[in-house]
């Protein structure tokens, strides 16, 4: 059996870490290799969350071409860290050329079919490779949904010498099933700062999440430290930067990295870190704390070293929270929603009871009535929509607050054409969508200015209906509704230019829900997630996580609730998500079921 490393040390040049491989567990997908028989589907393997690490065996001899074949792709789903059992299947030249970090995910394990009967004495040397496409994972190990026919073929020749069939021409990079994808990789989070975005009366750089998809069992805090020196991924690399030197990389050697028995990571790095001075080396250390912390929750300190064992800096986790502003972080003090008098009312987001209070200043006053709201980070300013959607108004969350004159105003015809509920952003920017069909437009609030301007938007497949930022000010979240009434979660990234009267720009807009083809109410639940009420195609309502990447979420989806027509959620995980239904405003705290808290409240809004 083989068992996976417990605990674990850093690695490092004269300091190895050592761990005993007693033999080789053989699960299903990884089975011994068939050396004839039938061709079948390789099947996706059951989920299973054992301790143990899964490798494959080595092809046998006089194995056929078909069983060659089998023997790779099963190959492809065990533990192996290089591949090295799954290279043995193929000639040396495919072997070196062969680049397995990209990986291609279909619905079920491949079918595999030859291009030529089999017959007496004469085995196949081409197979087709068919299934239906998933996603896939590029280089950068960055999630992308997929759909569409799958079609490859694998190509074999037999050695002159020793008359075994070999592989030479096959895809560039894995091939799997859905289940086996997710019982080899798991998502994690890396960090860098928005490139545009700053937070709080000190400025601090604003945290972004950067999904990517790492191998579960073979070293991933290795290969996630790797990831984040590389740089971000394609999509996000525009706007976020990394404070680590171009071409900082781990010591030759370095592997196995794993926090001591004092729950510290030391990360020995190249020459290319030694010169940073103290405010770099922090940033630096709070990206791999961030991120470092998704695969070992209990790690405290992050310690960077460069040649020589020369120690660059350290950083726990309450000196990371000072060196940069992350959403996850920020515990919301108060929920927001408009209770029965159109008042906007607030109370404690801990609190066990449902007792809600009105805000200082206009919109606690109930005036003018409002049907949406947004109240600003740092819970100082609110904005609201009139009740007929045609105003934007925006006032200070306090008792010398007046309403004012609107800051935008929409001229469509009726009430669902006109303006989206609002959304802040981290640096201070309001974002709201006009829906006139004779002028749609999606404008920004300068927190400087407070004048509102005109985002450029990339061509879509319909109009938007609903929009929320991210708190780190370079992704937005569209809800898009086509002329055959679906509606789709898109994510895009927002640009900015370099000058200050630069308008914003949101570009590369990309599906993260790609299952559903109604989406009626989202917003943001975390760094890099969302939760979404929506349908699936042929399905019923409900509501689930979702990745901003595309890809699906682990773990259970909340309590279905009925008749959901607004959600609200924090990016901090310990507040209660909390919604618009037919019982008015109803909160689910972790671990419990839906609760009552007014029965005439709506739009429930967290500050952002």
């Amino acid at each position: 059996m083989v068992a996976d490393r417990e605990g674990g040390a850093r690695r490092r040049p004269g300091r190895a870490v050592a761990y005993a491989v007693c033999g080789a567990v053989l699960l299903s997908g990884c089975a011994s290799m068939p050396d004839s028989g039938d061709l079948r589907n390789v099947e996706s393997t059951p989920r299973q969350d054992t301790g143990v690490r899964v490798f494959a065996v080595p092809p046998a001899q006089g194995a056929s071409s078909s069983a060659i074949v089998q023997g790779f792709l099963e190959a492809l789903t065990s533990d192996d860290p290089q591949y090295d059992t799954a290279r043995k299947y193929l000639t040396p030249a495919a072997a070196r050329a062969w680049r397995p970090e990209r990986a291609t995910v279909l619905a079920d394990g491949p079918s595999v079919l030859p291009t030529a009967p089999e017959q007496s004495g004469h085995q196949p040397d081409t197979y087709v490779l068919e299934g239906r496409k998933v996603a896939s994972v590029d280089g950068d190990h960055a999630y992308k949904p997929a759909a569409g026919a799958y079609r490859s073929k694998v190509h074999l020749s037999k050695d002159p010498k020793s008359g075994q069939w070999r592989i030479d021409a096959l895809p560039m990079g894995v091939v799997m099933g859905k289940s086996d994808f997710q019982r080899n990789y798991t998502s994690v989070d890396k960090y860098y700062f928005a490139t545009h975005t700053r937070a709080g009366s000190n400025g601090r750089p604003v945290a972004v999440a950067d999904p990517v998809f790492v191998r579960s069992k073979v070293d991933p805090m290795t290969e996630m430290v790797r990831s984040i020196l590389k740089g971000p991924t394609t999509w996000l690399e525009p706007v976020a930067r990394s404070s680590f030197p171009t071409g900082t990389a781990l010591q030759r050697g370095v592997s196995g990295l794993a926090p001591d028995d004092q729950n510290r990571l030391v990360v020995p790095l190249n020459a290319k870190a030694a010169q940073v001075g103290r405010a770099r080396c922090r940033e630096m250390a709070t990206q791999l704390l961030f991120t470092l912390r998704n695969l070992a929750p209990t790690l405290e300190t992050v310690e960077l070293e460069g040649p020589g064992e020369r120690r660059l800096c350290d950083l726990d986790e309450d000196g990371a929270e000072n060196v940069a502003w992350r959403a996850s972080a920020q515990s919301p003090q108060y929920l927001y929603f408009l209770d029965g008098k159109h008042r906007l009312v607030r109370m404690p987001t801990g609190a066990g009871g449902t007792s809600a209070t009105p805000v200082p200043g206009a919109f606690g006053e109930g005036t003018k009535e409002m049907r949406s709201v947004a109240v600003s980070r740092d819970d100082h300013t609110v904005a609201g929509i009139s009740a007929d959607g045609r105003a934007l108004y925006v006032t200070p969350l306090a008792a010398a607050g007046t309403l004012g004159e609107p800051v935008v105003t929409s001229m469509g015809a009726t009430e669902d054409a006109r303006l989206t509920r609002p959304s802040w952003d981290a640096r201070g920017d309001l974002w709201v969508a006009d829906l006139n069909p004779a002028g749609p437009r999606l404008y920004v609030v300068d927190q400087d200015t407070g004048k509102p301007v005109t985002v450029t938007l990339p061509k879509l497949s319909g109009r938007i209906t609903d929009v929320r930022v991210a708190a780190d000010g370079v992704r937005v979240a569209l809800v898009v509704a086509s002329k055959d009434d679906k509606q789709s979660l898109l994510i895009g990234r927002i640009e900015r230019g370099d000058d200050a009267g630069d308008a914003p720009a949101v570009v590369d807009t990309r599906p993260a829900a790609p299952d559903m083809e109604l989406v009626t109410a989202m917003t943001w639940a975390g760094d890099s997630r969302l939760v979404v009420v929506g349908r699936e195609q042929g399905g019923v309502h409900q509501m689930r996580y979702v990745q901003v990447d595309g890809s699906t979420l682990e773990g259970p989806a909340p309590a279905a609730l009925s008749r959901v027509t607004a959600i609200a959620a924090a990016e901090d995980e310990r507040a209660p998500l909390v919604a618009s239904s037919e019982d008015g405003i109803v909160r689910l705290p972790s671990g419990a079921q839906w609760q009552k808290v007014d029965k005439d409240g709506t739009a429930p809004v967290y500050p952002g």
